[in-house]
């Protein structure tokens, strides 16, 4: 062993502030010296904003960054090469390395979504080759299409999801508390390799908030929320989705709850938006101003204090998985349904916000 407890997490410590103080400066330049650099606008781009004033779309920059040197810092260490040459995280690194440069291309060329999710899909793939995917069943290929739609949907949840300031970045950074948390319930921070990337882009949403939070200057973009959706899906393989009991049971509904419960957040957004969407005959893939942060801001509820709602239902739900994490109720039937009839009142509530701001909206439209 190389480092003790304390020096290792004196370590870890001195890198979270360093990716702090790197994403801090690396988007402070931006915002400075590269306004125009991943503007994004409704005339320009067609892309429905909340904010009717321009901001440039390039706080994924510092993500991406400080996620290359959370790589290289490891690497860097004396007897840690080897973690370099691990499949999964090659994998992971590669898939998002692909996700952000989806993402690139996507905020300077607006590419068609057709070209945009098969970019998706190659990401899916890579994390499946470098086996990095979910065992859900005894059938290989039902596993390796789970893992798809799990990798594409968060994908495209997270970039859903940014549509007002402060709310991706910091529902992506309670998910990461997440990860973090079951880290250290493992026993295994000691020059644990996931922990120092995800301290790294944690301490980069930190950083980037600084500037995200409303009323915000800078934007992360496709650059960041590709990125992010395929770090924070890969993240969910290794960590959320691994709670299965060692039986001879081939679908066990109790690996769902823990990656439900992290998700809460994104996952009843986007399918909130879907169903409606579809209900209304209307692609779900088109931007639009009818997501759940945009019902509770109709109910007037201020652009901080929504992110402040959807910060606290992150962690109260994060908060109810514990238990589980920690072994203080054991896995069951009943233990699974009374999780799941948490995340279904959950929903409901959000349901009836929609509906609540839905009305209000429609109230302001007739006084005009």
């Amino acid at each position: 062993m190389i480092f003790n407890i304390k020096y290792w997490l004196f370590f870890l410590t001195l890198f979270f502030a360093m990716a702090v103080f790197i994403s801090f400066l690396i988007n402070w330049l931006f915002l400075r010296f590269s306004f125009n650099l991943g503007v994004r606008n409704e005339k320009t781009l067609e892309q429905v904003r909340w904010a009717s004033n321009i901001k440039p779309s390039v706080g994924g920059f510092s993500f991406f960054i400080v996620f290359l040197i959370s790589i290289a810092f490891i690497g860097a260490m004396p007897r840690q090469t080897e973690w370099l040459f691990d499949k999964h995280i090659i994998g992971i690194t590669i898939a998002s390395t692909l996700g952000f440069l989806i993402g690139l291309a996507d905020d300077t060329y607006n590419t068609n979504p057709l070209v945009k999710f098969i970019g998706q899909l190659s990401c899916a793939f890579i994390l499946i080759v470098c086996d990095v995917y979910i065992h859900v069943t005894e059938v290989p290929a039902l596993d390796f299409a789970f893992t798809a739609f799990w990798v594409i949907g968060i994908m495209n949840s997270v970039n859903m999801l940014d549509n007002m300031d402060g709310i991706t970045a910091s529902t992506s950074a309670t998910i990461i508390i997440g990860f973090i948390v079951i880290i250290f319930s493992d026993g295994s921070i000691n020059q644990n390799f996931y922990l120092v990337m995800m301290i790294g882009v944690f301490g980069s949403l930190l950083g980037f908030l600084y500037f995200n939070w409303n009323p915000a200057k800078i934007y992360m973009g496709d650059t960041g929320s590709q990125f992010l959706g395929v770090f924070l899906a890969a993240g969910g393989i290794v960590y959320f989705w691994k709670f299965k009991q060692p039986t001879s049971e081939h679908f066990q509904i109790q690996q769902f709850i823990i990656p439900m419960l992290f998700f809460t957040v994104p996952i009843i957004d986007t399918s909130t938006v879907t169903i409606r969407r579809l209900l209304r005959k209307q692609s779900p893939f088109v931007g639009g101003k009818d997501h759940i942060t945009h019902h509770l801001a109709y109910l007037g509820i201020s652009d901080r204090n929504v992110a402040i709602i959807l910060i606290v239902t992150s962690l109260v739900s994060i908060g109810v998985a514990l238990p589980l994490l920690f072994d203080v109720f054991e896995w069951s039937i009943q233990t699974s349904i009374c999780y799941f009839a948490y995340f279904l009142v959950l929903f409901l509530f959000f349901q009836w916000i929609y509906n609540k701001g839905l009305k209000k909206k429609k109230e302001r439209e007739v006084a005009v």
